[in-house]
């Protein structure tokens, strides 16, 4: 079923086309501090969250659908922070495209689809292509956080997390249940009031690593829908 559409004009909203005009985030925030992605923001419960406790960041909120677009602009709007933009845009062009070589200080991913499907899993987001582009985007000691309310998705992401040597553990096991003051949603929420564990994987990006311009997975359509529609 199609998304129905509705055109968003809030002023944190940035359409592609602004991105493209303006070069790069640093120019729309109009401040040189760190930033920080979050892929899939769904109505902007965590990013509202976690721009309050940090104010010297800038945070850039991404997701694919509109109408959670339209409603996350809104609680921005509401909250007074200014240090966080929208876009309607999926994660991997936009890295690709628009973010430079070591231009994040973390990158959070909260319950992305998980594709539960075995025919379907080659869909996920979080896989060795993304990684590698992930990493190329973030800077020295960048976080990369990542949950998912999924078993098999928490589990398999541990595994590939905690694999790959360009990564340090930020907790002493590859995942926890125990989120801490990790910003909880409503979304996730719902699942922990029914006792169905979050599966949780913080790691950070080692320093002094060569890290080789990134490849999207084969396939996949460099070309995507306007951030604007």
């Amino acid at each position: 079923m199609s998304q129905r559409m509705t055109l968003i004009t809030s002023p944190v909203f940035i359409p592609e086309a602004r991105l493209k005009t303006a070069g790069n985030f640093t120019t729309l925030f109009g401040n040189n501090n760190p930033i920080a992605l979050e892929i899939g923001c769904g109505i902007g419960d965590f990013i509202i969250q976690i721009a309050q406790r940090h104010p010297e960041q800038n945070f850039i909120a991404i997701d694919i659908f509109n109408q959670g677009c339209r409603q996350t602009c809104s609680r921005i709007e509401s909250s007074g922070l200014t240090n966080i933009l929208m876009m309607r845009i999926e994660a991997r062009y936009l890295m690709y495209q628009y973010l430079r070589k070591e231009s994040l200080q973390a990158i959070y991913i909260n319950c992305p689809d998980p594709w539960p499907k075995k025919r379907q899993r080659k869909r996920r987001l979080l896989n060795q292509n993304f990684l590698d582009l992930a990493l190329y985007c973030l800077q020295d000691h960048g976080e990369l956080n990542f949950c998912s309310d999924f078993i098999d998705y928490g589990e398999s992401a541990a595994e590939l997390l905690s694999g790959d040597r360009r990564l340090k553990n930020l907790l002493p096991t590859p995942y926890t249940h125990y989120l801490g003051d990790y910003p909880i949603s409503k979304y996730m929420q719902r699942f922990l009031d029914l006792g169905q564990p979050i599966f949780l994987c913080r790691y950070s990006k080692k320093t002094d690593l060569k890290i080789d311009p990134p490849q999207l997975d084969k396939g996949f359509r460099l070309r995507w829908g306007k951030g604007g529609e």
